[in-house]
Order: C-alpha cells, then sequence, then structure tokens
C-alpha cells in the first residue's frame, strides 16, 4: 500500500512485475534503468543465482517528478518466476500498488502464463481490500519470436482486456515504457 506522507510531501508506492519464469521480468527493469532520465540515478538491485535467474527479487527505485505538489515515488519489484518460489512471490507481492504481468507470448508457455497468472489473481483474491479495482497491466512479451502467438489469442487465453495490455519485445525495450506508463497512470489514480 502507497506511503503518502503529507509534510514531507511524497508519494512512495510498489509496482510488481509478476510472470512465469524466464518471461522477461528483469529485462524490463534493466531496460527501464538503462533508459531512466538523466540525473540522480538510481541503483538496480538483482538478486540472482550463478546464472542470472532472480532468486528473491529485483528492485529499482523510479522518482516520476511531482504531481499536485507531491513528489511521485515508485519501486519497481520483480519476483522470481520459478514455480519453487510461490511464498517469495507472495512476500514480494504483499503491499503493492500494482501489477504488470509479464507473458511470455511464446505457444510453448502458454501453461506457465496460465499457471502464474492463475496464482497472480488468488494472492490478489486472497488479499481481500483490492477487488477488481487492482491495478494490473498485462505484457505480451517476446513478441519478435516466430512461436509467438497472436495477440487476440494470448487474449483469450489468459482472460485479459485489451485495454490494459501491451505487446513487447522488453530485450530490444519495444513496449517496456508504454507497459511502465499505463501501470504508473493505474496506480496513481487509485491512490
Amino acid at each position: 500500500m502507497a506511503l503518502i506522507d503529507v509534510a514531507g510531501g511524497t508519494i512512495h508506492g510498489k509496482i510488481v512485475y509478476f510472470g512465469p519464469e524466464l518471461g522477461g521480468k528483469t529485462t524490463n527493469l534493466r531496460h527501464i534503468h538503462r533508459h531512466a532520465s538523466p540525473g540522480p540515478r538510481r541503483e538496480l538491485r538483482e538478486i540472482a543465482d550463478a546464472d542470472g535467474r532472480t532468486l528473491f527479487c529485483d528492485v529499482l527505485p523510479l522518482d516520476l517528478g511531482r504531481l499536485l505538489g507531491f513528489a511521485i515515488r515508485y519501486d519497481l519489484y520483480t519476483v522470481p518466476g520459478q514455480p519453487r518460489y510461490k511464498r517469495t512471490r507472495a512476500a514480494v507481492l504483499a503491499g503493492a500498488d500494482g501489477v504488470v504481468f509479464v507473458a511470455d507470448a511464446r505457444a510453448g508457455r502458454l501453461g506457465d502464463n496460465l499457471w502464474s497468472l492463475a496464482e497472480l489473481r488468488d494472492a490478489v483474491a486472497a488479499d481481500g481490500t483490492r477487488g477488481d479495482a487492482f491495478p494490473l497491466v498485462v505484457q505480451y512479451n517476446k513478441r519478435d519470436l516466430p512461436d509467438a502467438l497472436p495477440a487476440a489469442a494470448l487474449d483469450a487465453a489468459l482472460g485479459v482486456p485489451s485495454a490494459h495490455r501491451f505487446e513487447a519485445t522488453a530485450i530490444a525495450g519495444v513496449g517496456v515504457a508504454a507497459t511502465l506508463r499505463a501501470v504508473c497512470r493505474l496506480v496513481t489514480a487509485a491512490l
């Protein structure tokens, strides 16, 4: 849940990138970090194993300027996608103000996407305080690959409304900024 410091004039929120393993969550954060506006650059903290796979989470603090006199800062997190880290995902997701679900668009990953999205929906429902208004943006990543499913097929399979869904190739930065802008708008509006 966002922390609003009226006296200090800051709003500090949390956005979590959630999805199946090797779907592109960390790739999104790395691209955002590389292309963040100049000035005091925040550090991207990655906790990964020897193969570079996320063990606990990655964190990127992001300053977004001012709104109505408040300094807006969101911390962007990723979760490990490996099935054995369910408790870790729940811990990282706790207190999130919004989520980007990063789906791997390849046909062979549809089952992994369905499993991960069901876990996310269960976690949000278990919270009990968020309901259907919880800020959620879906990104169909790896759209550049030859076995990527059409967006309409992914929409139908995952039950995702197209209003808050973006196609992306995170490794090339395509769709990353649009996804981030959308989730930031939803989270800020929900505050």
